[in-house]
């Protein structure tokens, strides 16, 4: 093999035949399973886009690095899914820009973290994780808690989340700061608009308990619940229940 190699290295072109060979078989294995992406990745009626409070969630998330420590794709394999549910679909990312499986597991899977503890409990594990999980070694977050949440500039994400594909309307662009506000604060007027633009099932509510303001707390509890929970396919029996 080495033999071989060295004789290459001596004729240019013969090395270049051979570059282009390898790179073109790689190309291949990446690129042809693309031509049978409709046939592989499931779809499903039920599927919903994330809320403005959500998207800034989201947006959060990534910056302070979460997903270096916390995976987001339930393996097939048994002792996952009975650990963390049923395994992660692709329909369930289809809105994902980018996604988020990730491998490292520094603390738990989070894909079907949404509705399986309380607001409080959230709060309260990002202000100070050790007062719900006494081994955590997870950093703290209570900054968040005291910082209002920038609402302006989200129209702007929402529109390029739909150059990418995901299917907002040109009303929740346009209404997509005061539907943060009111989604984080449901005695508000703007909150009718909110399950308005994004179905009865959204969650409207005091995510960090404060009604003084919107914060970046609230953002990011919000997309901790509603993880797992945009689309039912994964609960479905099997796979064509959810198409």
């Amino acid at each position: 093999m080495f033999g071989l190699h060295y004789r290459l290295e001596r004729h240019a072109i013969g090395l270049v035949v051979a570059v282009i060979v390898v790179a073109s078989i790689g190309g291949l294995v990446e690129i042809a399973p693309l031509f049978t992406i409709n046939e592989t990745v499931e779809s499903t009626a039920d599927m919903r886009v994330y809320t403005p409070l959500e998207v800034a969630g989201r947006n959060i998330y990534m910056r302070e690095g979460c997903y270096a420590c916390h995976s987001q794709m339930i393996r097939t394999l048994q002792d996952e899914v009975d650990r963390y549910g049923p395994y992660s679909l692709a329909v369930e990312s289809q809105y994902d820009h980018p996604q988020l499986w990730g491998s490292k597991r520094t603390g738990p899977d989070l894909a079907r973290l949404g509705g399986k503890y309380s607001d409080q409990w959230h709060t309260a594990h990002l202000i100070n994780p050790r007062d719900v999980v006494p081994e955590s070694k997870m950093p703290g977050y209570a900054f968040l808690a005291r910082t209002p949440l920038r609402l302006d500039d989200l129209p702007l994400h929402l529109k390029a989340l739909r150059a990418v594909g995901v299917p907002y309307s040109d009303d929740m662009i346009a209404h997509a700061a005061e539907d943060a506000y009111g989604q984080a604060l449901p005695d508000d007027a703007r909150a009718a608009g909110v399950t308005e633009r994004y179905g009865e099932a959204t969650s409207v509510r005091l995510f960090d308990g404060d009604a003084r303001t919107v914060t970046e707390m609230d953002a990011l509890v919000a997309y901790l619940q509603i993880l797992g929970r945009l689309t039912d396919a994964a609960h479905a029996d099997n796979l064509a229940e959810a198409e």
